[in-house]
């Protein structure tokens, strides 16, 4: 049996489920003289943890979605890919079809593609029925799946008269069923509104809570990420860009793509749409300027602004502030208006920095002083 490396010996000390080094992945489109081969993914490489839900993030057309079909070992036809997936360290070609269909579930972003039976039950049990399970353990995984995911009183009812959260966690239920180690999400949440949204990403954080069962989750959007992942991995053209704890990804972005990914969390970035406007609430009078304040240092409690403002004698005009949790601790920041001596806003700005606070200025008038 084939094994993977470990890279980092830190990393190595934590259990590894899914270890992707080196993927790379190619279609053929076409026919005849026109029949061209397109790779989709380059050198992909990252590390599932065991009991962690990692994020993967990117543009639509990025090659996720080929990258999750990968780890299911599902290679559309005219296919062909290198380097090597382990499944706890045995090569994932070398797994048994059944058993990876057994520990790995899948739900996808339309969950009508996946609808199998008349009524809700026997949806959810397709999955143990087709693997072999006897009757009586089939009706338990169905009940228990059911009821993990809330769905229990719509048991006898028909998928396709559901709500799209409502099929999404029967969906959730189904892949429960089998009793998975892993469970792939692409775009689970892509389609439903924002508070179904968000309580699909709580069952989800509650399963990997209560159960103990490793989450990937396929996104677009960064917000999702924040809400409930442990990790991230960036995508960009078929590459992993940049990845790593949510908290340090979030505080220090490496590539523009993160960046940008980032900033539409965030509602710090308006401040530049208002100053192309020339808006009322950015125009600076002689001597002030428009700083943007990151902080990305974990439990700061500081009163960082009041503390400021107080040693230096200078006036800070908060214009928007946007602090959210990450991880259990807060990230974010602010965007301010200083006013003041120009000596003192200078001497404050070298504090702050001092600080771990992130200083951007955006708009500068103390050149008018």
């Amino acid at each position: 049996t084939a094994h993977c490396r470990h890279t980092h010996e830190e990393e190595a000390m934590r259990e590894t489920v899914l270890e992707v080094n080196d993927l790379n992945v190619w279609y053929r489109s076409g026919t005849g003289l026109r029949k061209r081969r397109h790779q989709v993914l380059h050198d992909v490489s990252f590390t599932l943890y065991r009991g962690e839900i990692l994020g993967l993030v990117g543009e639509s057309g990025c090659g996720k979605s080929t990258l999750l079909r990968q780890l299911k070992s599902d290679l559309a036809p005219y296919g062909s890919k290198s380097g090597r997936i382990c499944y706890y360290g045995q090569n994932l070609t070398e797994i048994d079809h059944r058993q990876q269909s057994q520990e790995i579930g899948y739900v996808l972003q339309n969950p009508d593609n996946q609808i199998i039976g008349t009524v809700v039950e026997e949806d959810v049990g397709f999955g143990p029925e087709n693997m072999g399970v006897p009757t009586d353990d089939i009706w338990k995984r169905v009940n228990d799946s059911l009821e993990k995911v809330g769905m229990t009183a719509y048991r006898y009812q028909s998928p396709n008269k559901l709500s799209g959260g409502q099929k999404q966690r029967v969906a959730i239920a189904r892949a429960l069923a089998n009793d998975p180690q892993v469970l792939l999400c692409d775009e689970a949440t892509s389609a439903l509104d924002p508070q179904t949204t968000k309580a699909i990403l709580h069952l989800l954080k509650h399963l990997n809570e209560t159960l103990g069962i490793t989450i990937v989750l396929i996104t677009h959007e960064m917000a999702v990420v924040k809400e409930i992942c442990d990790r991230v991995a960036v995508m960009e053209y078929g590459r992993v860009v940049e990845q790593g704890e949510v908290f340090t990804v979030f505080a220090e972005p490496k590539q523009d793509i993160t960046k940008s990914f980032i900033h539409t969390t965030s509602n710090l970035q308006k401040v530049e749409a208002l100053i192309a406007e020339d808006s009322p609430v950015t125009r600076l009078q002689p001597g002030e300027l428009i700083v943007r304040l990151s902080y990305v240092q974990r439990n700061v409690n500081e009163p960082i602004i009041s503390a400021v403002s107080q040693m230096f004698n200078v006036s800070l005009n908060i214009i928007f502030a946007d602090i959210t949790i990450v991880q259990d601790s807060p990230i974010g920041g602010t965007v301010a208006i200083i006013s003041g001596e120009r000596k003192q806003i200078t001497k404050a700005i070298e504090y702050l920095i001092e600080k771990n606070v992130g200083v951007e200025v955006i708009k500068d008038a103390r050149a008018d002083r």
